[in-house]
C-alpha cells in the first residue's frame, strides 16, 4: 500500500500487524447471544452504553451474521460538535466520505462510497423509518443531519456488506446506515451549546429534557441554529432546526412520537472542471455574488463568459433551499415475555428548491430560451443582466406503515413483518430573470416564473415483506434464513410539458406510464459460530434489489429518458440492479495483560459481491443535458465484481489511552463494456472510479484528569476519476484533532457538567481533491477541493 510520506509506514505496518496478530486469538470475552434485533436497537443500544465506558471508539455487534459496527453519538460529537453523523462514519474501514465543509453538512459536495458502493446505492433509517436514498435531487427522502439535530444523534450503526432484512429501503444494494435518535432522559435537565470557529461560524444548540413525570413519561424538546460563512466565496451556510421525542414506558409496551423541522438555505460552490492535459484548472471556482457590478463586468455586452475560463466560467450564486417536517409515532407491544409487535405510522413533507443565477450563453441555452422567445433579445427578456435564474422546485409528500413481529419459540427467533410507504413527489424546472436593476441573492426564493420548462409527478407505492428464523441450534452455534419480497408501483406524469425542442434529444414530450417491478424473493442466508467463549466467526449470504429512481425529468430514473419511445423500451428491457454479498470475518473483545496493552477489541472480515444489471445514464453532450433535461439513454450495462478486506481494532493502553485503526482493500472493477449510442466505452476490467482501493485510519485518544485528547487520521488512496481510468486523483492523507474537558462544580451547584471543547480540521493544511464528480466520457472530470484547516471552540453546560 502506497502511503503519502506524512504518515510513517512503519507505524502503520506496527499497527496493522499487532491488530492482525491479536485477532488470530483475541475474540469475544463472552459468548455471543444468538439474537438479532430487526431493527437494529441492540446495536444502538450499545454504542449508547459505550458513551460510559472509557475511549469506545467503535462499538462492534456480536449479535449479527453480518459485518455491523456502531458508534455512539459521544464520538460523533467528537469529530466536530454538529456533525453530519455520516461523517463521523469515515472513521470505518471501507467507508470513503468526502465534503467540501467541515460539518459534512452541503449535500451538493458530498460523496460517499461503502465498499465499492456509491451513497445512493445504499440503504438509510432514522429510528426505523426510511429516509430515501441520499440523491442529492429530492425525491424520496432526507439527509440524517436534516432529520435529527447532530447533537440528538444516540448512535448510528453501519452494516457494510447487508442491511437487516427489515430496513425498509428500495435502495440497500450495499449495505445500511441506521441513525437513532437519542432517547429523553429520566431526570430534567436543560443543556446548552454554543460553538464558535472559523468563517465566523456560530452553531447554537439546546435541549430541555423533563426527566420523568405521569409515570413512565419522559420527553424533550431541542433546538439548533447554524450560521457560517463558507471559506472560499461569500455566502453564509445554516438553518435551524427543531426536535421533540416522547418516549412512555408501561412495561406492557413502549410508546414513542418524535417529530422533526429542519429550515436550511445552503450557498453552493460550482465544481472544478478539469480536462486531460490541461494544467490551469482552477483549485476553487467560486461566484461572483455579492459583487453584482464585478458580475456585470464578467459577462460581454452580448452576456458571453471570458473564452480563456472555458467550462470553468463563473456563476452568479447557487444554493440549495430545504424545509422538512418529519413525524412518526411508533409502539412496540410486548405480547408476554417471547413476543413483541412493533407498528409505526410516519409521514414526511419536503419543500425544496435548487437555484442557480448563471450566464445565459452557456451549455446550449441560447437554444432552449430561442425555443419560449423566438427572434428576441434574449439579455433584455432576462433583465438585461446577463444572467438568468434556474429553478428545480421540489415536492414530497410521503407516508408509511411498518409492522414488525419477532417471536421466541423455543430455539427458534422468528421475525417477519411489512412495509408500505406511499409517495407523491413532483419537480418543476423554472427559468427566471435576474433583473440588471433589482438583483435576488441566495437567500430569495424566486418568483414570477418566465418559462416552465417542465412539471413532473411521479406516484410511488412500495411494499416490502419479510421473513426470517434464527435458529440456536447449540449455546455456541445459530443459524439465521429468511427472505424478502420488494414491490414497487410507480406511475409517472408531465402536468407540464416541454415545449418542442426544450430539451436534449429533440424529443416532443417527456415520458408518461407505469412501471411495476415485484422480486418476491431476496433470501438471506448467515451463521455465529462462537469457536470459544473468546472466538467468533460470522458467515453471510445475502441478495438485495435496488428499485428503479422515481424522479422526473432528471437523474437516472426512467422518467427522465427525453422519450416516450425511450421510456418504453426501457420499460420492456431494462431489470433493477442486484448484488449477491458474500460475507466471512471473526470478531471480539478481551482484556489482557501484556505490560502496557490492557484489552483489545477488533474485526476482520473477508467479502465479495457480484452486482448485476448495472443501470448508466448515458449522454452524448451530459453538459447540455444536465442544464437542459432529458437523457438520450438510460440502460443496463453490464456487472461489477468486488472484492475486499476490512480489518479494524482498538488497542486499548490501561485506562487513559487508545488507539484504534482500520485498513480496508477493495478492488471493485468492471465486467462488460457498454455503447453510448455513438462507439463502444472500453470499461471491461477498469476500476470503479472515485473508489479507492486502499484506505487506512486511525484514531489515538487520551483522558487524563478530566481531559480528553483525540487525534484522527484519514488516508485515501488513489481514486479513478473517469469510467475509463484514463484519469485520476491523487491520494491524501487529512488529520483532525479535538480537546475536550469537563469541569468538576460544587455538590449542589445550578450547573453542572461545564465544559469546553477544542476542534481543529484538516490540521495539516492538506490540499487536493475531496469530492470528485466521474466524468461520463474519457479525458474530462470534475472536483471539490479539500475545505482548508479551520477551527471551532464550544462551550456547554447542563442546568
Amino acid at each position: 500500500m502506497k502511503l503519502p510520506c506524512r504518515l510513517p509506514p512503519s507505524l502503520i505496518a506496527a499497527a496493522c500487524t499487532a491488530l492482525l496478530s491479536a485477532l488470530l486469538s483475541a475474540l469475544p470475552s463472552c459468548p455471543a447471544q444468538a439474537h438479532t434485533s430487526a431493527t437494529g436497537d441492540m446495536e444502538a443500544n450499545s454504542a449508547a452504553t459505550a458513551t460510559e465506558a472509557s475511549m469506545q471508539t467503535v462499538v462492534i455487534s456480536t449479535r449479527t451474521t453480518r459485518s455491523t459496527v456502531a458508534m455512539s453519538g459521544a464520538e460523533v460529537q467528537k469529530i466536530l460538535p454538529g456533525t453530519n453523523p455520516i461523517k463521523a462514519l469515515q472513521t470505518l474501514p471501507g467507508v470513503s466520505f468526502q465534503s467540501a465543509d467541515p460539518w459534512g453538512n452541503n449535500e451538493q459536495n458530498l460523496s460517499l462510497f461503502v465498499h465499492g458502493f456509491s451513497g445512493s446505492q445504499l440503504g438509510y433509517t432514522l429510528d426505523g423509518v426510511p429516509l430515501g436514498d441520499q440523491q442529492y435531487g429530492n425525491y424520496n427522502g432526507l439527509s440524517p443531519q436534516r432529520a435529527v439535530i447532530s447533537e440528538n444523534v444516540g448512535a448510528v450503526v453501519l452494516s457494510s456488506g447487508a442491511g437487516d432484512l427489515a430496513t425498509p429501503s428500495t435502495s440497500n444494494l450495499g449495505g445500511t446506515i441506521d441513525t437513532f435518535s437519542s432517547t429523553p432522559l429520566q431526570q430534567r435537565r436543560a443543556t446548552v451549546e454554543q460553538t464558535f470557529g472559523s468563517y465566523k461560524a456560530s452553531r447554537t444548540y439546546g435541549r430541555f429534557d423533563t426527566g420523568e413525570f405521569g409515570g413512565g413519561n419522559t420527553m424533550y424538546v431541542s433546538a439548533m441554529r447554524l450560521d457560517a460563512k463558507a471559506w472560499d466565496f461569500e455566502g453564509q451556510q445554516g438553518g435551524k432546526q427543531l426536535n421533540a421525542k416522547f418516549v412512555r414506558d408501561t412495561g406492557a409496551g413502549v410508546l414513542t412520537a418524535y417529530f422533526n423541522y429542519n429550515d436550511k438555505i445552503e450557498p453552493n460552490e460550482d465544481s472544478t472542471v478539469h480536462l486531460a492535459g490541461e494544467t490551469s484548472s482552477p483549485y476553487t471556482r467560486p461566484f461572483t455574488y455579492p459583487d453584482f457590478a464585478a458580475a456585470l463586468k464578467y459577462l460581454s455586452p452580448t452576456g458571453a463568459t471570458p473564452a480563456a475560463d472555458g467550462n470553468n466560467y463563473r456563476n452568479y450564486y447557487s444554493d440549495a433551499q430545504r424545509t422538512d417536517y418529519l413525524a412518526y409515532v411508533k409502539y412496540e407491544a410486548h405480547l408476554g415475555d417471547a413476543t413483541k409487535w412493533t407498528n409505526q405510522a410516519y409521514h414526511h413533507i419536503d419543500d425544496g428548491v435548487g437555484v442557480v443565477a448563471g450566464p445565459i450563453g452557456v451549455a446550449g441555452l441560447p437554444g432552449l430560451f430561442s425555443v419560449y422567445f423566438p427572434n428576441q433579445n434574449l439579455k433584455q427578456v432576462f433583465g438585461n443582466s446577463g444572467y438568468a435564474t434556474r429553478t428545480t422546485e421540489y415536492d414530497i409528500k410521503r407516508g408509511g406503515l411498518i409492522s414488525n413481529v419477532v417471536t421466541e419459540a423455543g430455539a427458534h427467533k422468528i421475525g417477519f413483518g411489512i412495509w408500505w410507504e406511499h409517495n407523491k413527489a413532483s419537480a418543476y424546472r423554472r427559468w427566471y430573470a435576474l433583473d440588471v436593476n433589482n438583483p435576488s441573492t441566495p437567500y430569495d426564493r424566486p418568483a414570477n416564473a418566465l418559462i416552465t420548462q417542465y412539471g413532473s409527478l411521479i406516484d410511488n407505492n412500495v411494499v416490502q415483506l419479510h421473513l426470517q428464523d434464527e435458529w440456536r441450534m447449540r449455546p455456541d452455534f445459530a443459524l439465521q434464513a429468511g427472505f424478502k419480497s420488494s414491490l414497487q408501483f410507480a406511475e409517472g406524469t408531465f402536468p407540464v410539458q416541454p415545449a418542442p425542442g426544450a430539451i436534449a434529444g429533440g424529443s416532443k414530450a417527456l415520458p408518461v406510464g407505469k412501471i411495476i417491478t415485484k422480486k418476491w424473493f431476496l433470501p438471506q442466508f448467515g451463521a455465529r459460530w462462537d469457536v470459544t467463549p473468546r472466538d467468533q466467526v460470522f458467515v453471510n449470504i445475502q441478495k438485495n434489489l435496488r428499485q428503479f429512481v422515481t424522479y422526473g425529468a432528471g437523474g437516472a430514473s426512467p422518467w427522465s429518458l427525453a422519450s416516450q419511445a425511450g421510456f418504453d423500451l426501457f420499460k420492456s428491457t431494462a431489470k433493477p440492479e442486484t448484488s449477491v454479498t458474500y460475507e466471512v470475518g471473526v470478531r471480539g473483545n478481551r482484556e489482557l495483560d501484556l505490560g502496557a496493552v490492557s484489552r483489545i477489541e477488533g474485526q476482520a472480515n473477508i467479502y465479495h459481491v457480484d452486482f448485476s444489471n448495472r443501470i448508466l445514464q448515458i449522454s452524448p453532450n451530459p453538459v447540455v443535458s444536465s442544464i437542459i433535461g432529458g437523457n438520450p439513454i438510460l440502460a443496463n450495462v453490464g456487472s461489477v465484481r468486488t472484492t475486499g478486506l476490512d480489518v479494524a481494532g482498538t488497542v486499548y493502553f490501561g485506562k487513559h489511552f487508545s488507539f484504534y485503526d482500520g485498513v480496508s482493500y477493495n478492488r471493485s472493477e468492471y465486467a462488460d463494456d457498454y455503447s453510448n449510442g455513438a462507439a463502444v466505452v472500453r470499461t471491461a476490467g477498469k476500476k470503479v472510479p472515485n473508489s479507492p482501493e486502499w484506505m487506512n485510519k486511525f484514531v489515538a485518544s487520551a483522558n487524563h484528569s478530566g481531559w480528553e485528547v483525540q487525534l484522527v487520521g484519514d488516508y485515501v488512496g488513489k481514486r479513478y476519476a473517469t469510467f475509463t481510468n484514463d484519469l485520476a486523483v491523487d491520494p491524501y492523507f487529512q488529520m483532525s484533532l479535538s480537546i475536550g474537558t469537563k469541569f468538576t462544580m460544587p455538590a449542589g451547584s445550578m450547573l453542572k457538567q461545564p465544559r469546553l471543547k477544542l476542534t481543529v480540521s484538516n490540521l495539516t493544511q492538506e490540499t487536493g481533491a475531496s469530492v470528485v464528480l466521474v466524468g461520463a466520457a474519457s479525458g474530462t472530470y470534475n472536483t471539490f477541493p479539500i475545505a482548508p484547516r479551520q477551527v471551532f471552540l464550544t462551550l456547554g453546560a447542563s442546568f
